[in-house]
């Protein structure tokens, strides 16, 4: 095989470039051979050769081998690196060091002596261009093929420690920072036609453009594909090759320290990713192939010169790859003929020439290389017969490389290992693979399909032969560093600080109520203490072993004391000081500016007025005499759980204003609570108050800006407000922040696939199904653990808890009704289900569908459940019907609703979930009898449904509306042993009072005020429950609140009046 000399660029290039305007010399230095005896056990005089760029450097002198093995070399030689020689960086990137040792035979009389190859090693002086000027490699020796060493010692250890160094770096520091090193590997080709035959000699060749300098293209050829038969695939990990041709010893080809590792189908870039063509890859790759395993490297110069004639620059690869995501990798077989012995005539010439065949090509999506961070694509990409119309419409390229680029592909030959003694006696074998791989593509001897003559029918009989094959082409192509750099994690933390950094506060108003309240109690301490000190001054101290004052004597005293205060004037004094606080409290506090209309709001103002002074008076005093803050905020007696599932039965009940309310007053309690920040702000995204929402996000933000979940919440209200670059920042803040988050990964896939960028959505898509497929692997590894410890659980059924179906006959009995009856006869044609709960198949769609119900975000719910139809094999499962039918419930789609109910239920119908949600549609649309049916069954499951609380509320208000008090009762207190809230005990407390069981009825109205006090309905019961008991104060005092509260319930209402009226008290307004 033979690297192509690339596009001319010479002298021209070179006069452009101002780093090296002087030749560079490039020092080696042989010094010594290490276990040569491996090679061959009576080696005794060796020398070697040093070769690079097809030119011989200089032999080292004859020296001894020693017993251990060892000889001392410690020869040095050098070649020039110029970018106007035949050694430029171009050629350093790609061309490795070759290094023959020689034995030198014993002189024989009259003849000279015999020198014969031993083996081979090569050094790569990539490291060159990276910075480094020196290095020491121990370079392993590989043995030649036409030597007995070979057969004798296959796995020879011996080697040579070799050093290279130059007096100055190859590329400046700004060049090597700012530079790249592009690096193809041609693996093989799979599938291949069928008339593909291992017999004659065939050149199986690939070639691709890389955009060069100028509008110039820099054309990467691999040849000499070797055809296998079917057999074993091919080892991983395997060695990359050199592209080198005539080389003695093949093990020398080897790259060191660079190998094919391969990976999972699923993670790669190509076309045949998908779970389906698992198993054609697998067959394909132990069947007919072409396999190079080589491996072509390039020079990015992200710098607007050109550092030597083939090297690339960085922008342009970047703007072909915006220009045009795809591009051709072609693909073709040669037929060589091989020439007779001796000089060939004109006449002869014609028989030589080599006809291409099985013109294909391979279309690389090369927008990964776009995507931040991304360095690497491997892949399999189908092959395809070259059509000219085709390959411009996906690539925008006119030429074929083969056909209309094949004058500017290389005729020079490598030259390394055509060294004398190379060449002294080469075998046949070493002839014919010279003859074959020697030269590149000879332009005047190359015939290919062109459209004219013969060749379009052999054009037109081979077209299609890729396609029916199936042919692929596995390769990759990798960069040493990304084209577009990946953000920073800190840059990542800096600009969400950026975006959630809090408003700057505005500066107090010193004329504020709570300043005015704060004035107004340091006043009254003020002259409280005056007051006091007059006290004494009249009547002196009271000592603590005095006594206490009788009545009479303190009445005196104040009398005497009011009496000076008046004459003294210190009364009014005292007065004036009070006088301007009170002011600032009626302007700031009650916000009273203006006259009023009529004596009557002035004296309910007055009264109000006094009401909050002698208020804020005592608790002044009080912190004047005990010395302690004295708090007026009581303590809250309801805890933050509470109020959250109030909200929650507030929204099942579409009181949106109260829900609102107790989400936040769960704030108002803590302040510092991120998760009462995201509740509210989920509350307020469901109900499209997004500006809302983010204001509530970007605060539990503040409160960790490590927060995953925040994060990502923040980036969906971004998206909703069409802050698009908000929303990435947010989304890959969350990816760098937790790495192994499944839902981040998918979230930010979603946002991408919104934007358009497949490419980078289709990434962070794969990147999550590795998390997933690691974690159910760990939880496979677990579940194997604990059954070989004898710990696996029981698959029995579980023990029905106390307060479920065992404690309900008459509410489980007659259950089935006529749809339910339908859908278990129906059950049978979905997948019977195995003994036991089988949960259904767990992807990263419906693990992120799970996250996006609790936060009410329903176009994402809607994107996730797109891609998990698209996704399933088996078609839509339960959870799939289940959370459409919520986010058409939302919507109040009600018969679409009920469609994906209906499925789910045929689907799996032994899922509580299900008939819960079968149950909430009922109710919604007012049938309460099928509402009720469903609800029954949910709860005479073993297992409960995820949202149990509304389902318990909503069976309980069915039964009394029917009047069923006594099942309603026995649900409510279900319910309460569930999780108790007002709505609860005020269902007990219904229950109990319309069964004539006052006390309980009390007991549970009166549990149900403590968690909430002001529920109207409550103190409406309340009040029912003092008439009849003849408690007339009490009736007045809740009947009163009832009134204040709003009463909305007229029935309920018209009930209070019937009995007030019938004892003939209860209402003051009479």
């Amino acid at each position: 095989m033979e690297v192509p000399v690339e596009l001319a660029g010479g002298k021209d290039a070179a006069a452009s470039l101002p780093s090296m305007s002087q030749p560079i010399p490039v020092e080696i230095t042989v010094v010594k051979a290490q276990d040569l005896k491996t090679l061959k056990s009576n080696v005794l005089v060796t020398l070697v050769r040093v070769e690079y760029n097809g030119e011989v450097l200089g032999d080292s002198p004859k020296t001894d081998v020693l017993p251990s093995g060892t000889a001392e070399y410690n020869f040095s030689t050098s070649f020039e690196c110029s970018p106007d020689g035949p050694n430029s960086l171009d050629v350093i990137v790609q061309k490795p060091l070759l290094l023959t040792m020689l034995e030198v035979g014993p002189r024989e009389k009259k003849k000279p002596e015999k020198i014969t190859p031993l083996g081979q090693a090569v050094v790569d002086l990539l490291p060159l261009l990276q910075g480094v000027r020196s290095l020491k490699v121990f370079a392993p020796l590989y043995a030649v093929p036409a030597s007995s060493s070979e057969k004798l010692h296959p796995k020879a250890t011996g080697g040579l420690e070799v050093t290279v160094s130059t007096k100055e770096l190859l590329l400046s520091a700004t060049q090597f920072s700012s530079g790249n090193l592009l690096s193809i590997t041609m693996e093989a080709a799979y599938s291949v036609p069928g008339v593909f035959t291992v017999e004659g000699q065939q050149n199986y060749m690939a070639c691709l453009q890389i955009p060069a300098a100028g509008e110039k293209e820099l054309l990467l050829l691999f040849q000499n594909g070797i055809l296998k038969a079917d057999g074993e695939k091919e080892p991983l990990p395997r060695p990359k090759n050199w592209p080198l041709g005539t080389i003695l010893a093949p093990g020398a080809l080897a790259i060191p320290n660079s190998f094919i590792v391969g990976g999972p189908y699923e993670d790669e870039d190509g076309d045949l990713t998908r779970s389906k063509d698992r198993e054609f890859r697998r067959q394909a790759e132990s069947t007919k192939r072409i396999v190079w395993d080589m491996e072509r490297r390039c020079y990015l110069d992200a710098a607007a010169v050109a550092v030597a004639s083939c090297i690339c620059f960085v922008p342009s690869l970047q703007k072909r790859i915006a220009e045009c995501c795809y591009w051709p990798v072609e693909l073709c077989k040669m037929s060589m003929a091989s020439g007779g012995k001796g000089k060939t005539s004109k006449a002869d010439k014609g028989d030589e020439d080599k006809q291409i065949a099985f013109h294909g090509v391979a279309y690389v999506n090369m927008m990964h290389l776009l995507c931040p961070g991304v360095k690497q694509i491997r892949g399999a990409f189908r092959v395809f017969s070259y059509q000219d119309s085709e390959v411009f419409e996906k690539t925008r390229i006119q030429h074929s490389i083969f056909r209309d680029l094949r004058s500017q592909l290389s005729l020079a030959k490598e030259g390394l290992g055509t060294s004398p003694v190379s060449r002294a006696a080469p075998t046949k074998a070493q002839k014919e693979d010279k003859d074959s791989s020697g030269t590149l593509l000879n332009p005047s001897k190359i015939q290919l399909s062109d459209g004219t003559g013969g060749s379009e029918n052999v054009t037109n009989l081979l077209e299609g032969q890729y396609s029916e094959a199936g042919t692929f082409l596995v390769m990759e192509i990798k960069l040493d560093r990304p084209l577009v750099p990946k953000r920073l994690w800190e840059e990542l933390v800096r600009r969400v600080k950026e975006m959630i950094h809090p408003k700057p506060e505005l500066p107090p108003w010193t004329g504020g109520a709570k300043k005015a309240v704060e004035a107004y109690e340091k006043c009254v301490t003020s002259v409280a203490a005056a007051i006091l000190r007059e006290y004494h001054e009249l009547f002196g101290k009271q000592l603590p072993g005095q006594g206490m004052i009788d009545h009479g004597t303190l009445e005196e005293q104040r009398r005497q004391l009011n009496y000076e205060l008046n004459t003294s004037g210190k009364y009014f004094a005292f007065k004036e000081q009070l006088k301007h606080s009170v002011v600032k409290i009626v302007r700031e506090k009650y916000l009273k500016t203006e006259a009023f209309e009529n004596q009557g709001q002035l004296q309910e103002f007055l009264s109000e007025l006094y009401v909050f002074l002698v208020g804020h008076m005592h608790i002044a005093l009080n912190k004047l005499l005990s010395g302690e803050n004295v708090s007026s905020t009581p303590t809250p007696c309801t805890t933050d759980k509470q109020l959250w599932l109030f909200a929650r039965e507030a929204e099942a009940n579409r009181d949106l204003k109260l829900a609102s309310l107790f989400y936040r007053q769960r704030i108002a309690q803590d302040q510092c609570s991120i998760q009462s920040w995201l509740d509210y702000g989920a509350f307020c995204l469901l109900h499209e108050d997004a500006t809302k929402a983010q204001e509530c996000f970007k605060k539990a933000l503040c409160l960790d800006p490590q927060h995953t979940q925040s994060l990502l919440l923040c980036g969906i209200v971004a998206v909703k407000l069409q802050h698009y670059e908000e929303a990435e920042i947010f989304f890959e803040d969350a990816c760098c922040l937790e790495p192994f988050s499944i839902i981040a990964w998918t979230l930010s896939g979603l946002f991408y696939e919104l934007q358009n960028n497949y490419i980078q959505a289709e990434r962070n898509f794969r990147e999550a199904k590795k998390l997933l497929q690691a974690q159910l692997e760990e939880e496979r590894r677990i579940l194997e653990a604990a059954e070989a410890e004898g710990k696996k659980p029981s698959t029995a059924p579980e023990e029905i808890p106390d307060g479920s179906a065992d404690k309900l006959p008459e509410v489980v009995e007659g259950v089935t009704s006529k749809e339910e009856a339908t859908a278990l006869q129906e059950a049978p044609e979905a997948p019977c289900p195995a003994p036991g709960p089988q949960p259904p198949p767990c992807t990263i769609f419906m693990k992120t569908v799970e996250f996006l119900m609790k936060v009410n975000a329903v176009r994402f719910v809607h994107k996730a459940l797109a891609h998990e139809l698209l996704s399933l094999q088996g078609g839509p499962t339960c959870a799939y019907y289940l959370a459409l039918a919520w986010t058409y419930s939302l919507q109040e789609d009600l018969p679409r609703c009920e469609e994906c109910v209906c499925e789910a239920i045929r689907i799996d119908p032994t899922n509580p979930n299900v008939w819960a949600q079968k149950g909430h549609l009922c109710y919604l649309k007012k049938d309460f009898d099928k509402a009720k049916n469903c609800y029954e069954r949910v709860i005479s499951f073993v297992e409960d449904a995820v949202d149990m609380h509304i389902v318990y509320l909503r069976l309980g208000s069915i039964y009394l509306e029917e009047k069923e008090y006594g099942r309603a009762k026995q649900i409510y207190l279900l319910a309460c042993d569930n999780s108790a809230s007002c709505l609860t005990w005020l269902g007990v407390g219904i229950a109990c009072y319309r069964m004539k069981e006052m006390e309980e009825a009390e007991d549970a109205l009166s549990e149900a005020n403590a968690l909430n006090n002001t529920n109207a309905d409550v103190w409406g019961y309340l009040t029912l429950i003092c008439l009849h008991g003849r408690r007339q104060l009490e009736a007045e005092q809740c009947y009163k609140y009832t009134v204040k509260l709003g009463l909305q319930n007229s029935e309920l209402l018209q009930e209070i009046h019937a009995t007030q009226s019938r004892f003939g008290f209860g209402n003051p307004s009479l």
